[in-house]
């Protein structure tokens, strides 16, 4: 499979696929799963790593790393198996200033992977990078996201899929009108 940066990129930030980024269907999961599911399980076992030395390709693999799978493997486990690779492109991109290279709305999708994290220091680093930014759209979901990582060190949606076990407070929150189920 030979798939340029742009390829990805293009697809992921087209007006059709937009509409489906928070909230998406089955046909969408399986279509991403039949483009992207080979791409993917390159870049999982490290390859693609010539793709990091630009802002397209760090971006690129941020979204086949940590947004693909949890459309492709929704439910499963093996949805989270990327997340660290995605966190670590994301940091290096960060690092080498790699970010400021994008627009608005691509760049919020680079810093996700900090979000997603179960690491505190990383949902840290995710509410100052959105702040930072200015990516007023994504803030308040960087906050809250980092809120629930500080209360329980982890996401409690996460356990019945990985087999954790949930507290009685995790128990209670799920249940909650507040409960952030993924």
């Amino acid at each position: 499979m030979n798939i340029a940066p742009d390829v990805v990129i293009d697809f992921w930030f087209s007006d059709r696929i937009k509409a489906y980024w928070f909230s998406s269907t089955p046909e969408i999961d399986q279509e991403i799963r039949g483009k992207y599911q080979v791409l993917w399980e390159k870049a999982a076992s490290g390859g693609l790593k010539e793709w990091m030395d630009n802002s397209e390709g760090c971006l690129a693999l941020v979204i086949i790393l940590d947004q693909f799978p949890l459309n492709m493997f929704r439910g499963q486990a093996v949805s989270f198996k990327t997340e660290k690779q995605a966190i670590e492109i994301a940091r290096h991109a960060v690092r080498k200033n790699l970010d400021q290279n994008l627009d608005k709305a691509k760049r919020a999708f680079l810093y996700i992977p900090f979000m997603h994290s179960e690491n505190v220091e990383d949902q840290e680093l995710s509410v100052n990078l959105f702040k930072e930014n200015e990516l007023v759209e994504n803030i308040e979901f960087a906050k809250h996201h980092r809120g629930i990582v500080r209360r329980f060190g982890r996401f409690p949606h996460r356990n019945a899929i990985l087999g954790g076990e949930s507290s009685k407070e995790e128990l209670a929150y799920l249940a909650s009108a507040q409960a952030f189920k993924g």
